[in-house]
């Protein structure tokens, strides 16, 4: 907890005390459904907890804006946003149910309101537009752009200036990643935000709608 308290301390009582409730839910929770790797628990803040809110150290969504986590996996970087962002309105998507049931758990039991499940595939949802789109280590670039585009609206609903489009954390090099993409990403390096070694190498990518 120390460790996102380095870095963000402008957090409500109530925002405090959901962080803190995260290594307890998440230890019990991984003890039954494996959603982070066993070496990694130990290190939930910074390598979960702190890798997600890089975002909201590099992006601010307006409020009532609504985010999709794509691959939400065990649910980052959408819970960790979630609590830093009270009234953005999160859509965690994974195509495996077991860890949307660790995320709606999790979720439950730190009192989230801002947070909607669903099991599926990205590229199955129809009707829907986000502001941005989100997502951890799941797919390549292009596929994440191919899946997230058509759910990306053309602008954003709320009061924020940024363009919407996706924002994606990743790590190593990128070039060939990115070029195969036939994208133009903003890239931040995480180490810039952050000073621990584990940041290293790690990056957001922005494409824009």
């Amino acid at each position: 907890m120390k460790i996102i308290q380095k870095y963000f301390s402008d957090f409500t009582d109530e925002q405090t005390g959901q962080f803190r409730l995260l290594e307890g839910l998440y230890k019990d929770w991984n003890e039954k459904i494996n959603v982070i790797s066993r070496k990694d628990i130990d290190s939930l803040y910074e390598k979960h907890v702190l890798h997600s809110l890089s975002i909201a150290a590099a992006f601010e969504f307006a409020d009532d804006s609504e985010i999709m986590d794509l691959g939400t996996g065990g649910g980052f970087p959408g819970i960790p946003l979630a609590i830093f962002f009270p009234q953005v309105k999160f859509h965690l998507v994974d195509s495996i149910a077991k860890k949307l049931k660790v995320v709606e758990a999790v979720a439950e039991g730190l009192n989230l309101k801002n947070i909607t499940v669903r099991h599926t595939r990205a590229e199955e949802i129809k009707n829907r537009k986000f502001d941005f789109v989100v997502s951890r280590a799941v797919a390549p670039l292009k596929e994440l752009w191919k899946w997230s585009r058509p759910l990306i609206r053309n602008k954003t609903q709320g009061s924020s200036e940024q363009i919407p489009g996706l924002i994606c954390l990743k790590g190593g090099d990128l070039a060939v990643e990115i070029q195969e993409s036939g994208t133009k990403p903003r890239i931040i390096e995480i180490a810039d935000i952050f000073a621990e070694e584990f940041f290293k190498g790690k990056f957001l990518l922005y494409i824009q709608k």
